[in-house]
């Protein structure tokens, strides 16, 4: 029986590392790829390969040479990205436009160049991986925030498409992991901050709450990984997939309960001040 193959963005950390091992160790052939090769898992059926998703020249040679290995594609794993927090006055529009590249664009060009494979295959799962940041948001956050909503909409829309073609467009919705993810996206927040800015408090605040948030979540990077894996390989699959009801819940709230969403937020990170 033929080897299924998948392609990881993203692949040098965090969840897309735990999801290079986690496909490797279930039989599939790996082309993951990410800027850091060097950090990439390796085994025998693990590619580790550079890409860079704010290039177009390293996307196009990443899923060239894949493809060309590979001869053929059976799941393709957007999981490339970071977060730019910072308060939208003061984070630049260079940062903002590298924002949108790295989270949203690289994913959409990946994706275009692997669909006429997937079409002519007449099969194909492309998952996409989000937040419960794009059904929510807060301080800092926001070009972030837009990145992963737009993510939902493009990916929703895409499935509307190529559904037809016997391809599958789908969404996973991480929450808080025991992972670096925040910490560094924290720590973007501070280096966006001008001299002497009004938004330093708040900065303050929302990195401690998050901070609590994190030590308090057990999702674990390779508890995420069996997410990816049942988003990929799951029979029916689902518009949105997410570690935890918890996850689920939050979202639900932050969409439907609009105001009282905003009021906890606001409460919890102002009850930092006292």
């Amino acid at each position: 029986m033929a080897r299924r193959v998948v392609f990881i963005t993203g692949a040098s950390s965090g969840m897309g590392y735990a999801a290079t091992e986690l496909f490797a160790e279930r039989g599939w052939e790996v082309y993951a790829g990410a800027r850091r090769v060097e950090k990439i898992p390796t085994g025998d059926t693990i590619h580790a390969m550079s890409l860079d998703v704010t290039s177009s020249e390293s996307i196009k040679k990443f899923t060239h040479d894949a493809l060309e290995d590979a001869n053929g594609i059976d799941v393709l794993i957007n999981n490339a990205g970071y977060g730019e927090y910072g308060p939208l006055e003061e984070v630049s529009m260079e940062n903002a436009h590298k924002q949108v590249d790295t989270n949203l664009f690289g994913a959409a060009e990946i994706t275009k160049l692997v669909l006429p494979t997937m079409r002519s295959q007449q099969a194909g799962r492309i998952v996409n991986i989000s937040s419960i940041g794009g059904e929510m948001y807060s301080p800092l956050g926001g070009w972030y925030y837009v990145t992963k909503h737009a993510l939902n909409v493009w990916s929703d829309t895409l499935d509307t498409e190529v559904s037809q073609f016997g391809i599958r467009s789908v969404i996973v919705e991480p929450g808080g992991t025991q992972s670096s993810w925040m910490e560094i996206a924290m720590a973007n927040a501070k280096k966006n901050l001008k001299e002497d800015s009004p938004y330093a408090k708040i900065v303050d605040n929302t990195t401690r709450l998050f901070t609590r948030m994190g030590n308090s979540s057990n999702a674990t990077s390779d508890d995420l990984a069996e997410v990816f894996y049942k988003a990929a390989t799951d029979p029916k699959p689902k518009y949105r997939y997410y570690h935890s009801i918890g996850d689920h819940l939050v979202g639900h709230i932050a969409r439907v309960h609009q105001h009282l969403f905003k009021g906890v937020m606001t409460y919890a990170i102002n009850k930092l001040d006292k």
